[in-house]
């Protein structure tokens, strides 16, 4: 080879190298948490940290959002309730509620229903808040998370506006009566010596009523546990098995179980935190999540050299002594933790799991070309079970827990939903059948439909299957009237199994005019 050539090659790979460490760079870390009935955002720039709300010192003729002052390791805290800035009615603090530390020049603290995980989101899935502009009043929020933690849509709210149009005044007023003799000297070197102090950024978790923690860095993002964990045959005990996070394998372990510990079942509090080192990442299951912390490396102490050595826990290489020393809590190194069994067991499950499913789907490929058979989407309403073209379905989500209604929208739209960045129309399948109403619950679904150019979702009680239908199983349905003989003109009687399925014709789901006028909601919608 050349010298110029080897230049060449040179230069080509360190450009691949900077084009790779710039789109690593552009992902950018928020937390998100819980407000009433509203799910937020927050850039993790101004988040100092985030703890359990302390107890207060309520402040006279202070605004009504003030819950009070805190004292913070010697640092006067304000205690901000977001409940009352949003207008949603009081409630009781519990165990789950903590106040976010924002720093925009004076720490505050903002007290938040639920905080539910740090997302790392891609610059793509940020949207400017204009994009709501015409139905949400845009002015704390600075813009849009797109598809990110599982919700649709969140707001990112603008602590900086929030602050300086809400009660920077006042509370900066409320800050310096409760300083007393704190001069404006004293205050900026304590600010300095802040700045200036070694700090360590960590997330905590809790696992058997153990507290435990991991660099900031190192976590990618914190989801919630999936109803779906695919078993992996003849792994570890450690291992869970897989799930998919956004078109990927990612494999589960236990913390439980790598650290011999009793076994619990996940709840709506267990979270899984996304750890990578390299290449690879790993889930590992946590019971909760309790928060984010800034701490001193003062206050951070190597794990005793005779404890390390002891098997699984070389994977705690520090412990950090909080509230005085009163609470411990144990730092997990990210590399130690790859070099678990349960780790390298959990990383090559998926490579063997990646290998069959490219046979599998080769196998799969040739079972569908079977020329007398239908493959149908098989759904419940009632009792009754009802079947759609496979090919007919764009896809299956759930029901958000509130759908939102749109002036003047045609009757049969119960309301709509983000889907992906696209307004989608939804419709109930049991109206449009002309059956009973039911109420909505955790097992209905929305099916996705694309009739002649509009997409439009049907509510239906709950998807049963996949299920290939003989055709010679198919025949007409009785006629009992015009519109049933457009709409299910087929039915599956498989004798066999002692079903009926109803086949509805997608196409008959939506009259004309219906589409024009669904066609024209989801473009008013969308712009």
């Amino acid at each position: 080879m050349t010298t110029e050539a080897l230049t060449s090659l040179q230069d080509s790979a360190l450009d691949a190298d900077t084009t790779a460490r710039e789109a690593v760079s552009d992902i950018r870390q928020f937390v998100t948490f819980i407000v009433g009935t509203e799910v937020f955002a927050v850039d993790m720039a101004p988040v100092q940290e985030i703890i359990r709300v302390p107890d207060v010192v309520r402040v006279p003729l202070a605004p009504r959002t003030l819950d009070g002052l805190a004292n913070l390791r010697g640092k006067v805290l304000p205690i901000v309730s977001l409940r009352r800035i949003f207008g949603f009615d009081e409630r009781a603090y519990d165990d789950a509620t903590r106040a976010v530390v924002i720093d925009q020049g004076q720490p505050l603290g903002f007290v938040v229903d639920r905080v539910v995980s740090v997302v790392s989101v891609d610059p793509k899935q940020i949207e400017g808040a204009g994009a709501i502009s015409a139905t949400v009043n845009t002015d704390l929020v600075s813009g849009l998370l797109k598809d990110v933690g599982g919700y649709p849509m969140i707001m990112v709210l603008d602590f900086g506006k929030l602050i300086a149009a809400e009660f920077a005044g006042a509370l900066a007023s409320a800050v310096q009566h409760h300083a007393g003799s704190t001069s404006d000297a004293d205050h900026l070197k304590q600010t300095e010596e802040l700045k200036a102090s070694d700090e360590l950024h960590l997330v905590s978790f809790e696992v058997a009523h153990q507290e435990y923690a991991i660099v900031i860095d190192d976590v990618q993002e914190i989801v919630q546990v999936p109803e779906l964990i695919v078993q992996v045959p003849h792994s570890e005990s450690h291992v869970l098995g897989v799930m998919t996070l956004r078109n990927r394998l990612l494999p589960l372990v236990s913390l439980r179980r790598m650290f011999g510990l009793s076994n619990r079942a996940a709840d709506e509090n267990s979270r899984i935190v996304v750890v990578s080192l390299g290449g690879a990442s790993v889930g590992v299951v946590m019971d909760s999540v309790n928060e984010v912390l800034r701490v001193a490396r003062t206050d951070v102490d190597a794990m005793p050299v005779l404890l390390a050595k002891e098997g699984d826990l070389s994977e705690i290489s520090q412990i950090c002594r909080l509230d005085g020393g009163k609470r411990l809590v144990s730092i997990l190194s990210v590399g130690n933790m790859f070099r678990h069994a349960a780790i390298k067991a959990a990383l090559t499950s998926v490579d063997t799991m990646n290998d069959k499913q490219t046979q599998n789907t080769s196998s799969a490929q040739d079972d569908d070309r079977s020329d007398d058979e239908e493959q149908v989407v098989v759904f419940l309403l009632g009792k009754e079970e009802f079947g759609v073209p496979i090919d007919s379905v764009q896809e299956i989500v759930r029901v958000a827990e509130q759908l939102t209604h749109v002036p003047k929208a045609p009757p049969a739209v119960e309301g709509v939903i983000n889907l992906r960045g696209a307004v989608l129309p939804v419709m109930d399948l049991r109206r449009r059948l002309g059956l009973t109403q039911v109420e909505r619950s955790d097992q209905q679904r929305i099916m996705v439909f694309l009739v002649d150019g509009v997409r439009t979702g049907f509510i239906v009680d709950s998807v049963v299957e996949v299920l290939k239908i003989h055709k010679s199983t198919i025949e007409p349905a009785p006629r009992l009237s015009g519109e049933q003989n457009k709409l299910l003109a087929r039915m599956a009687n498989i004798e066999k199994q002692k079903r009926m399925v109803q086949l509805i014709a997608p196409r008959h789901l939506i009259e004309q005019q219906e589409r024009e006028d669904l066609a024209q909601l989801a473009q008013h919608a969308n712009a």
